[in-house]
C-alpha cells in the first residue's frame, strides 16, 4: 500500500517536473535569438553579447553538480524553493534592467536557481519509482526538455514580434505556480549526509570564468591566471577525501575517453543554437521573431525524433547511433558552409539535420557513457557529464563570438559563391572537419574493437 502510495506521489511528481522541464529549457534557449537585438541595444560585439549565454550555462552546469550534492544534506524540496526563488528574482532583475550588467546579474541568478531542477530531475525518479519504472520516468523528463526546446522559439518569436526582448524574463515567472505543488508531494527524504568540497567547486567555477574571460577579451593574463587556478583544482581534488569531482573516475580510460569525445561534441553542436541565430540576423538580415520561426522546424523535429533515436540505440547499439548522427550533422555543417547566403527556408531545412544528430549524438554517447561506469560511479559519473555538457556549451558560445567579431575576409570554403557570412562558412567547415576527425578516432578506438569482438562471438 505505502509503495503504490509513493509511486502515485512519484507520478503526480513527474507531470510537475515536465511542466517545469519545459520552462527551464526555454528559458534556456529564448535569449538566443535576440542575441542581435541586445548588442545593438547596448553596442556590443559578438563575444560581449556572447556572455548572456556562457554565464548562463556556466553557472548551471556547475550548479547541477552542487545542488546534487546537497540534496544528500537537505530536504528536496527546501532546496527546490530556494532554487525556484532565485529563479524568479533573476527573472525580475532581466525584466528590469536598462544595462548590461543588470541584463547579467539577471541572467546570472536565473542560472544560480535553474541549476537545482536537473538536479530534481535525476532525484525523484530515483526516490519515488522502483528501478524498473524509471526509465519511463526519466522519459517523462526528457519529453519535457523536448517541447521546451521545440516550444522556446515560438514563444521568443511572438513575443519579441509584439513587445520588448526584456519580456522574455516574464516566460520563467510562471515556474513559481509550481512551488506550492512540489511543497505539498515533496517529502521529508535527505541522503546520507556528505560534505560538499566548496574550495574545489570554487577553484573550477573561477578556472572556467577566468578561461573565458581570456578568450573573449584576448587577454593572455586571464588564461594563464585560469590554468593556475585548475591545477589548484586538480591538487585539490587529489588530496580531499570528499572530493568536488572524484579524480578516480579518470582513471577508467573507456570512461575518459568517451567523456572527452561527448565534451567535445557538445561544443560543437552548440553552435547550431548560438551561430544559427547570428546567421540568419547578419546574413539573411531576418528580425528576431522570423530567427525564432526559422528555428522551429528543427527543435520540433528532434523532439518528435528523439524517441526513435533511443529506440534506435536500443535494438542496434550505439555505435551505430552514433554514425546515423555524425550521418546528419557532417552534410548540415557543410551545408551551413557552403550556402551562407542561401534563401532561409533552406537554412531552416539544413537545421533538421543538425539537431536531428546532435540530439541521437547525445543519446549515444550518453548511453555509451553510462555503460562505461560500475554502479556505485553511476551517480557521480554522469553528474559530471551533464556538468561538462554545459560548461562546453558556455565555452563554446565565447569562442564563437570572439572569431564572428575577429571576421575573415579568405574563403576556405570554394565551393561558397556568396558574398556574406564568410566568417560563417569558415566556422561551419571547421566544425565539420572536426566532427569527421572524431568520427575517425570513435571508429578506430571503439567502431572495430567491437567488430572484432562480433567476430570472436561468431
Amino acid at each position: 500500500m505505502e509503495k503504490e502510495l509513493s509511486q502515485q506521489i512519484g507520478k503526480k511528481l513527474m507531470r510537475i517536473l515536465m511542466f517545469t522541464l519545459i520552462l527551464s529549457a526555454m528559458s534556456v534557449l529564448m535569449f538566443n535569438f535576440v542575441l542581435p537585438e541586445i548588442s545593438k541595444a547596448f553596442e556590443l560585439t559578438t563575444a560581449q553579447v556572447s556572455w548572456v549565454t556562457s554565464s548562463y550555462t556556466l553557472i548551471y552546469g556547475i550548479g547541477t553538480v552542487i545542488y546534487g550534492k546537497l540534496a544528500d544534506r537537505y530536504k528536496l524540496k527546501n532546496l527546490l524553493t530556494f532554487g525556484l526563488l532565485f529563479f524568479a528574482v533573476g527573472s525580475l532583475i532581466g525584466l528590469a534592467s536598462q544595462t548590461y550588467w543588470m541584463l547579467l546579474v539577471g541572467r546570472c541568478l536565473q542560472a544560480v536557481g535553474a541549476a537545482a531542477i536537473p538536479a530534481t530531475a535525476m532525484i525523484i525518479p530515483l526516490r519515488y519509482f522502483p528501478p524498473e519504472e524509471r526509465g519511463s520516468a526519466l522519459g517523462t523528463a526528457f519529453v519535457g526538455l523536448a517541447i521546451g526546446s521545440a516550444l522556446g522559439p515560438v514563444i521568443s518569436a511572438l513575443i519579441v514580434s509584439v513587445a520588448h526582448w526584456r519580456w522574455l524574463f516574464c516566460i520563467p515567472l510562471f515556474i513559481l505556480f509550481t512551488l506550492p505543488f512540489y511543497r505539498k508531494n515533496l517529502g521529508d527524504d535527505q541522503g546520507d549526509s556528505g560534505k560538499l568540497d566548496w574550495v574545489g567547486g570554487g577553484f573550477l567555477a573561477t578556472a572556467l570564468t577566468l578561461l573565458l574571460l581570456g578568450v573573449t577579451s584576448g587577454t593572455w593574463w586571464f588564461i594563464i591566471t585560469a590554468i593556475l587556478i585548475l591545477a589548484l583544482f586538480i591538487i585539490r581534488i587529489c588530496s580531499v577525501t570528499e572530493p568536488f569531482v572524484q579524480p578516480k573516475l579518470f582513471t577508467n580510460k573507456s570512461y575518459t575517453l568517451r567523456l572527452t569525445i561527448t565534451f567535445l561534441i557538445s561544443g560543437i553542436g552548440f553552435s547550431l543554437y548560438f551561430l544559427s541565430p547570428l546567421l540568419l540576423a547578419d546574413v539573411q538580415q531576418l528580425s528576431p521573431s522570423w530567427t525564432g520561426f526559422a528555428m522551429v522546424p528543427a527543435a520540433v523535429a528532434s523532439a518528435i525524433l528523439g524517441r526513435k533515436g533511443g529506440k534506435l540505440a536500443d535494438l542496434k547499439g550505439n555505435s551505430y547511433l552514433y554514425y546515423v548522427a555524425s550521418g546528419l550533422l557532417l552534410p548540415c555543417f557543410i551545408l551551413l558552409s557552403t550556402f551562407t547566403g542561401i534563401s532561409p527556408v533552406f537554412i531552416a531545412i539544413f537545421l533538421i539535420f543538425g539537431h536531428v544528430g546532435q540530439t541521437f549524438m547525445m543519446i549515444a554517447m550518453s548511453n555509451s557513457v553510462s555503460m562505461t561506469l560500475p554502479k556505485e560511479q553511476a551517480g557521480v559519473g554522469m553528474g559530471l557529464l551533464s556538468m561538462l555538457n554545459f560548461i562546453a556549451g558556455g565555452m563554446a558560445s565565447g569562442v564563437y563570438g570572439k572569431v564572428v567579431d575577429l571576421g575573415s575576409n579568405d574563403r576556405w570554403n570554394p565551393a561558397n559563391i556568396y558574398p556574406n557570412g564568410i566568417i560563417y562558412s569558415n566556422i561551419f567547415l571547421v566544425l565539420a572537419t572536426l566532427h569527421v576527425g572524431i568520427l575517425l578516432f570513435y571508429y578506430f578506438q571503439f567502431g572495430r574493437a567491437k567488430r572484432k569482438s562480433i567476430k570472436l562471438e561468431g
